[in-house]
């Protein structure tokens, strides 16, 4: 005889115990016939009540009179069952689980998964005679009564599981503090309230279904919800493996889940352990088990485990894509109309959220990461992938560690995205921003090799030299800006942008115009962090606004795909608690002209040439960038991409950039006298990208059309005046003396930038150290 055997499922012959000789399944359902008895049997012992409540409470203020005709109307009502509060969990893009979120912690099983012994000692426990009586157990009721009549009040429940089960669902779907009383309140009214709702659900479900829905809704302590929950929490194994004495403890907190909550102190666990024991007692009694097996299991101790039941960002493997993930729920109306909706829907939903996030990609940001900047360190690094094409973002890592504990140097906002999903103000961007204004000078018409000539420093001619949008004045001519990077004198689109002039993007800004180049910025995603409005300033293409690594990583990716701007994306899937998927699908648009991207994306591919990351160097496939350095070393960042994966890599002090330079600073245990976009960013998106593609097939990038944007027109490198000296093909700037054909200014021969003896115009060659490139390691000006 299998003395674990579930009640209600085994044969009765087989049952143990001579109260379960007369069970059988068939009754395990109230059918029209046993529905009259119960209720027959409901009715008597609502005389038995109706007597009790006629009869005045002693110890309270005044007297509570309940009479048949105003309160015992004993027909079924209906119980409203909305879903139980359920986990949600996330998951990776391979299905790995990277976190966790909810309100309860619970997770539904069915009862086929939860041990027999289990069934048995909650049943035994609680209400043994389950499967024998209808929705109240009239033996119960009337000791109860007795019980509470002898004390002047409601001392003694007496409730079946099915009134257990219909107080818990009217607790769960409280809302208020009143409702919460008054679903708890120690009065007939309410068990009067819960009879006619037990008679309902007797109708409705079988016994076996309503002992899974009660043992799935109770609360067992130690902030576990339902059995399975309760299992892992207490034992760390799910609810289908609980033995003897485990299945004894579970059913033994039920009743007094706080008080004999383990994580309460020895005080608790001494209840709950003389709780279980009593529990194994009463199984012996009943003859559910035999009384060697109860004095067995009463020998062994508690075995609370308080296995961790982790939730929240903070838990996750991956803190700062967890928040990612989680605000871009709470956030986004289209889940529910109102934030706290959506908390409910994720806190409570029971989803199984599928992400973007790719393992092997995030591993590859984290190493490159921890290699050159330290947790312990005051400057911050951050990093985001994101997919070319989809927008999804494919890694979110940051260098230090995502908290509250100052002791650890923690950091308690999402340093790696905006302010809408966890993020802070973000740093600036320095001159990656310069991007978009060489966007704008190709959609205007200038051609690859076409330029202007940059001073040492450029003023505003007026205020009116630069207007914002609204057609303001937005110049400044009260203030001189300098180059950080680069030289001056004459540029093309290629060097300027290899170079990382400020002068030459300042004056390139004022020709194609503040605004545009704005809206170019705008169109491919870029907003502030703060989500304020971006500054329309003349300083704009030099990245004065603040903004975050995967905004910028989602910019550069739609040059990486030929103009394509996608959102970026975090969530592919949400399946409901049901096993309704919804699928989430990349939000693209057509920002530039493709032809403009592929010429971009070839500028941009000699930074790692004849550019600032020079000293860095490539990745051994098709790749484009921009460092970024802002105005005295404030921040530092690079962002590029291949056309399969681009990124972005911001540093900085967030105890405030400004008054926390990356000047005289130690960073990953190496000393810097200034930090540059290509002395830690450059060299981690680097390391990132080789270890992150590695196995992935190259691709090419699209070639440039060069009928449309090859060589110059109208901004071709003035012809100087001849000389004896300096001039001929290859040695200049331009023909001659340039940087246009035939002379070839960008390498050697006739570097116009960085090498010895090549000159910027007539004779005037450079001589050995005259490298008119970086100011450093090479890196972004502005």
């Amino acid at each position: 005889m299998n003395i674990f055997g579930e009640p209600g499922a085994v044969p009765p012959e087989k049952r143990p115990g001579a109260r379960t000789a007369a069970r059988s399944t068939a009754r395990t359902r109230t059918g029209a016939g046993s529905g009259v008895m119960r209720l027959a049997q409901a009715a008597v012992a609502a005389g038995v009540l109706a007597a009790a409540l006629a009869l005045p409470a002693v110890g309270g203020a005044g007297a509570l009179v309940v009479t048949a005709s105003d309160e015992l109307n004993l027909r079924p009502v209906d119980l409203p069952e909305p879903p139980l509060a359920e986990k949600t969990t996330v998951l990776d893009a391979r299905g790995n689980q990277i976190a966790q979120f909810y309100e309860e912690y619970r997770e539904v099983v069915p009862l086929a998964e939860v041990a027999p012994v289990m069934r048995t000692a909650i049943i035994a426990i609680e209400d043994d005679r389950f499967y024998e009586h209808g929705p109240i157990d009239i033996e119960g009721t009337i000791r109860a009564l007795a019980k509470n009549l002898t004390s002047g009040g409601v001392s003694q429940g007496g409730s079946s599981i099915t009134q257990q089960y219909v107080k818990q669902v009217l607790l769960n779907t409280a809302v208020t503090d009143e409702e919460k009383n008054k679903a708890l309140e120690a009065s007939y009214a309410r068990k009067l309230n819960e009879l006619r709702h037990a008679l309902a659900v007797e109708q409705k479900y079988s016994k076996d279904q309503i002992l899974e829905k009660y043992l799935n809704i109770a609360y067992f302590g130690a902030g576990a919800n339902g059995v399975e929950a309760a299992a892992k929490r207490f034992f760390g194994i799910p609810a289908a493996e609980l033995d003897l004495a485990q299945a004894a403890t579970l059913a033994a907190a039920v009743q007094l889940p706080n008080a004999t909550d383990p994580e309460g102190g020895r005080k608790n666990r001494k209840r709950l352990l003389d709780r279980r024991n009593v529990v194994l007692d009463r199984m012996a009694e009943l003859g559910r088990i035999t009384p060697q097996e109860a004095a067995k299991a009463k020998t062994r101790k508690l075995g609370y485990r308080g296995t961790p039941l982790p939730g929240g960002c903070e838990a996750s493997p991956y803190p700062y894509f967890c928040m990612y993930v989680r605000h871009e729920i709470l956030g986004n109306p289209s889940f529910e109309k109102t934030e706290s909706a959506r908390a409910r829907f994720l806190n409570r939903g029971g989803l199984t959220i599928r992400t973007t996030l790719e393992p092997r990609m995030q591993a590859a940001a984290e190493k490159a990461i921890r290699a050159r900047v330290h947790a312990s360190d005051e400057p911050v690094a951050a990093q985001a992938l994101v997919q070319p094409g989809t927008g999804m973002i494919r890694a979110m890592a940051a260098s230090r560690e995502y908290g509250t504990s100052r002791r650890r140097n923690e950091i308690s906002y999402n340093v790696v995205a905006d302010a809408a999903h966890g993020g802070g103000i973000g740093f600036q961007p320095g001159s990656t921003f310069k991007t978009f204004t060489l966007i704008e000078a190709l959609k205007k018409g200038m051609k690859l090799d076409d330029g202007l000539t940059a001073g040492a420093g450029y003023r505003a001619p007026a205020y009116s030299t630069f207007k914002d949008c609204k057609g303001g004045n937005v110049g400044d001519p009260t203030h001189t800006i300098t180059n950080d990077e680069g030289s001056p004198g004459f540029k093309t689109l290629r060097t300027g942008t290899w170079s990382s002039v400020n002068t030459f993007f300042l004056v390139l800004e004022e020709r194609v115009g503040l605004c545009d180049t704005v809206r170019t910025a705008r169109s491919l995603g870029i907003k502030r962090a703060d989500g304020r409005p971006l500054q329309e300033v003349q300083t704009f293409t030099l990245g004065v606004n603040e903004t975050d690594p995967v905004t910028v990583a989602g910019a550069y990716a739609a040059i990486a795909a030929r103009g394509r701007y996608c959102r970026p994306m975090a969530i592919t899937r949400i399946t409901d608690r049901n096993g309704r998927a919804t699928d989430h699908r990349p939000q693209c648009r057509q920002a530039l002209d493709p032809a403009i991207a592929d010429a971009t994306a070839d500028v941009l591919s000699g930074v790692f040439t004849k550019g600032t990351m020079r000293s860095v160097g490539g990745i051994g496939r098709p790749a484009a960038g921009k460092t970024g350095t802002t105005d005295d070393h404030a921040t530092a960042w690079f962002a590029g991409f291949t056309p399969d994966l681009a990124g972005a890599v911001s540093l900085g002090d967030p105890r405030g950039s400004t008054a926390h330079k990356l000047r005289g600073v130690t960073i990953g245990g190496h000393y810097y006298g200034a930090v540059f976009g290509a002395s830690i960013s450059g060299p981690i998106w680097k390391d990132t990208m080789m270890a992150a593609l590695k196995g992935v097939r190259a691709t090419p990038f699209h070639p440039v059309d060069s009928a449309r944007f090859g060589g110059c027109g109208a901004g071709c490198a003035p012809r100087p005046p001849v000389s004896d000296a300096g001039e001929g093909p290859g040695n200049g700037d331009g023909p001659g003396n340039g940087e246009g054909p035939p002379g070839n200014g960008e390498g050697p021969p006739g570097n116009g930038e960085h090498g010895p003896g090549r000159g910027h115009g007539p004779g005037q060659g450079r001589g050995p150290g005259g490298n008119g490139g970086a100011n450093g390691p090479g890196g972004g000006g502005g």
